[in-house]
């Protein structure tokens, strides 16, 4: 899976003009071995220990480019912070957040995806996409 990511984020850097480089390589592995969502701030302190050459500003353009690509998604949560998280075409999954340690957990339920597409049905609406996230406190915060 991460190969094709690989293969589908290139394909889109070529087809933009944007030449290859090897910051932007390192990049892309360090983050798509991440399992978690990330900031800007997070990634780049990842990258900043093996690669200190690379600088925040790079990260974050870089990012952009994978959100732009389809590779990334964006995640605007509770505490104003963008975090990132990799995707694939026709994945999808929703979030529980924990607003006391902002901890995120993904859990996909085709109930609730169903239930979804027969709500917008009843009204005639076509869905291009959805997000759902639920606030709440997590299993260790709430002891």
């Amino acid at each position: 899976m991460i190969l094709e990511k690989k293969k589908a984020f290139n394909s889109f850097a070529a087809a933009k003009g944007l030449r290859s480089t090897r910051q932007r390589d390192i990049i892309l592995d360090i983050f798509l071995s991440t399992h978690q969502h990330v900031s800007v701030e997070e990634l780049y302190l990842k990258i900043k220990s093996s690669h200190p050459g690379i600088g925040h500003a790079t990260v974050y353009r870089t990012l952009r480019l994978f959100t732009e690509s389809g590779l990334a998604r964006e995640i605007h949560l509770h505490d104003g912070q963008t975090r990132y998280e990799h995707i694939m075409a026709g994945e999808h999954h929703d979030h529980l957040v924990c607003t006391c340690c902002d901890s995120i957990i993904e859990f996909e339920d085709e109930t609730i995806e169903k239930l979804q597409d027969a709500v917008a049905a009843l009204h005639g609406f076509q869905i291009k996409s959805h997000k759902m996230e639920i606030y709440g406190l997590c299993a260790n915060c709430r002891q």
